[in-house]
């Protein structure tokens, strides 16, 4: 239909995969991208404000545009790819990210008292990061390939944990509890969606429940006491209380309609620490106020509405885990964040998605709504229209 018999194979070839290219193309989920070009506008505004009164303010800007354009563009190519191919190398991607944690472990860098990173020489990695795409794509493979039964039960399970274990021992031992806490709740968002009995999973909520105790005594001093901290950020206001405290002072100063762009006073008398990154959305609330935070929220829920509705249109059970799980993902970025500024979760610098400034943060949003985009561009609502 699309070229003669009579041609060479090599000819042939490039024209058909421009055909693929084109079909898939026109099955991108241009809703989606509109939805996180909103969201990035949103943070665009915020940030702006939040470095106004940097010295080198204008570089975060101009870097976040560039961090975004890049992103965007990965994204598409990332949904036009071939669905074969992300399934076939899952468990590589998964085992490289698991070598490359332990790297950090033996040599990674530290900041803040906390080894996370891995100097390449020309660019910095964080693995931590990049595991949490690793682990739902591991785990969307395996119950792919298992057959389907009413029920997953505890040996079923064994597997699983193996994958999900080993990544969290060692970003735990970072130290990194959100992003710990983060991939840990995702990998069980993804065995959930997969199928358990109702028996296993009160077996694994005790389980989780009883070992609390020892979990506790795990943790560092530190995360001790930030944990502390949300019930009573008043009795250390000038140390671990600080960050809360004056989040929830610019948050709740916000009112209805906000201060206005560019007033708060939080924000630019220097009161909020981490205003650009973690914090940003303490910006956003004293400026905006309500009506801004909730239109932020809005947009955010319409994007994970997305994402669950393309969990539901997936062709095969490779593309609805793996849905489901970067939507859970995003969603527990979202809810992390949010909680932490207006003190209703433990400080564990957690960025906002697509708002909170930083290269590594957007590359791994924008990878898992590429993912995102994949599952919807080959999803069965296309009917039998498959080059795959």
């Amino acid at each position: 239909m699309f070229f003669n018999r009579n041609e060479p194979l090599l000819l042939i070839s490039p024209r058909l995969e421009l055909v693929r290219l084109t079909e898939r193309f026109s099955r991108f989920p241009w809703g989606l991208l509109v939805l996180i070009t909103t969201v990035f506008t949103i943070g665009m505004v915020a940030l702006y404000s939040a470095v106004g009164g940097m010295v080198n303010g204008a570089n975060f800007i101009i870097q976040q545009s560039i961090h975004f354009t890049v992103a965007v563009i990965l994204m598409v190519v990332i949904a036009l790819g071939e669905s074969k191919f992300y399934r076939r190398h899952v468990y590589f991607v998964y085992a490289i990210t698991l070598i490359l944690l332990l790297l950090v472990m033996l040599s990674g860098t530290v900041g803040m008292g906390a080894r996370r990173w891995l100097d390449l020489g020309i660019v910095r990695i964080q693995p931590s990061e990049m595991m949490k795409l690793a682990l739902i794509m591991a785990l969307s493979r395996y119950f792919h390939d298992q057959a389907v039964t009413p029920g997953l039960r505890l040996v079923d399970l064994s597997v699983p944990i193996l994958l999900i274990l080993p990544a969290l021992l060692m970003i735990i031992r970072q130290p990194d509890l959100g992003t710990a806490v983060v991939v840990a709740a995702t990998g069980c968002v993804v065995i959930f969606v997969a199928g358990i009995t109702w028996k296993v999973l009160l077996i694994s909520v005790t389980a989780v429940l009883a070992s609390m105790p020892l979990v506790w005594n795990w943790l560092h001093g530190y995360q001790r006491q930030r944990i502390l901290t949300l019930f009573f950020p008043e009795q250390d206001p000038l140390g671990t209380g600080y960050h809360i405290i004056q989040s929830k002072i610019a948050v709740g100063s916000g009112g209805l309609t906000g201060k206005g762009f560019m007033a708060g006073s939080q924000n630019h008398l220097h009161f909020l620490p981490e205003r650009h990154t973690d914090f940003i959305f303490s910006v956003l609330a004293e400026e905006w106020g309500f009506v801004g935070v909730l239109a932020l929220i809005t947009v955010y829920g319409l994007i994970i509405f997305y994402g669950l509705l393309i969990a539901t249109m997936a062709r095969d059970r490779f593309g609805m885990l793996l849905a489901s799980g970067i939507t859970s993902l995003f969603a527990f970025h979202v809810m992390i964040n949010i909680g932490m500024v207006v003190g209703l979760l433990p400080v564990v610098g957690i960025p906002l998605p697509l708002v909170s400034y930083g290269g590594s943060s957007m590359l791994t949003v924008m990878v898992s709504m590429g993912l995102l985009a994949h599952v919807s561009v080959h999803s069965k609502q296309h009917g039998s229209y498959n080059y795959n």
